[in-house]
């Protein structure tokens, strides 16, 4: 299979005549990386380039400058999609309960967002279906604002204090519930304050909007560039040994595409490319380098400095899925956290095999 255009080259189809096609050429390679802040929050907002005819699919995307969300853009960015015969819009919804609520709202037909979001919604009756996993770690990192480094030495320091999450109901804000009531703590004794992804949280953090944040990547490596020194976390789930550690689990499915179970019924075709685009995407993070991966995302992602955006790629990789497809004990692992720190599953009954299906990546 020859290697697939990337974006730039993709985009180049479009101008004609050639004179004009190679001078874009030329003022592309004529610049490098952009001197910017830290990375945006705007997703694509666009279709697939040259996508082949049908209906457009709209996919939310839980906070797409985060990598736990990577292989959705990188599909796109790679041509996965248009391969597929998809015609494919991604949209950053800044957050993963804003993602859900749009998909459950009818604006987007699928979801990029965290698994946890499908038994969620059985508790509540509403049939919600994971049909890919993207990833086997949730990646995220409780840091210290730097004003707080002194007062916030542990999980019971957090009592009275005011935590970043993406957005209330998000897998961000989960975490913090889990990690109160593990530590023998009220949910309520720490407060929440959506800061979004990107820039935004980035800025929290230092300018101690927040007293202490759940992060992803690249947003915790972007913060430790802006103070000029690693900030102070206290609990990591970035590494599979962290990630034992805090849920005593070697796999805890986070992102993935999941949509509503009607839809996936009306549109198996459909849901079975989406699946191959994906799958493909996670096998080429395998077989490529962080450096090259990089260079196939969007450079605003990379927030200006390439070199370290390669490097958190290298570092996340281990972290994805190889394949695609969900394990029984993952998705145990994600139902136990769930009953912890959300009150709305608690001890209700969850039928686990209909939160995911493994027959799309297969």
């Amino acid at each position: 299979m020859n290697h697939p255009e990337n974006r730039r080259s993709r985009r180049l189809r479009r101008f004609k005549p050639l004179a004009a096609a190679a001078a874009l050429v030329l003022a592309l390679a004529a610049c490098g990386a952009p001197a910017s802040a830290p990375p945006g929050q705007q997703g694509s907002g666009e279709a697939q380039d040259g996508a082949a005819g049908g209906d457009k699919i709209v996919i939310g995307v839980g906070g797409q400058t985060l990598l736990t969300y990577m292989p959705t853009t990188l599909a796109q960015e790679l041509g996965y999609y248009e391969d597929e015969g998809l015609n494919v819009e991604l949209q950053d919804l800044q957050g993963g309960s804003k993602a859900l609520t749009a998909m459950l709202g009818g604006s987007t037909d699928v979801t990029s967002g965290y698994y946890e979001h499908t038994i969620q919604m059985q508790a509540k009756n509403q049939p919600i279906k994971a049909f890919v996993d993207m990833g086997l770690s949730s990646g995220l990192a409780l840091v210290v604002a730097p004003d707080q480094e002194g007062s916030i030495k542990s999980i019971a320091d957090l009592k009275g204090k005011n935590v970043g999450v993406t957005s209330p109901g998000s897998s961000t804000d989960m975490f913090v519930k889990y990690l109160l009531a593990e530590n023998g703590m009220k949910k309520e004794d720490a407060s929440v304050s959506a800061i979004g992804a990107g820039s935004s949280a980035v800025a929290a953090v230092e300018n101690g909007q927040v007293d202490a944040a759940v992060m992803l990547e690249p947003d915790v490596t972007v913060l430790a560039k802006r103070l000029g020194k690693d900030p102070v976390i206290i609990q990591d789930v970035r590494t599979l040994d962290g990630l034992k550690a805090v849920f005593g689990t070697e796999a805890w499915p986070s992102s993935s595409l999941y949509a509503k179970t009607d839809w996936l019924e009306q549109n198996p075709e459909d849901a079975k490319k989406l699946a191959s685009a994906i799958k493909r995407t996670l096998e080429y993070i395998q077989t490529h380098s962080g450096k090259e991966i990089a260079a196939e995302m969007p450079e605003k992602y990379a927030g200006g400095d390439v070199d370290q955006y390669a490097a958190v790629i290298e570092e996340l990789k281990a972290t994805l899925s190889k394949d695609g497809a969900f394990t029984e004990e993952g998705a145990e692992a994600v139902l136990k956290t769930q009953r912890i720190a959300n009150p709305e599953v608690g001890d209700k009954e969850i039928d686990l095999s209909t939160t995911y299906t493994n027959e799309f990546v297969q």
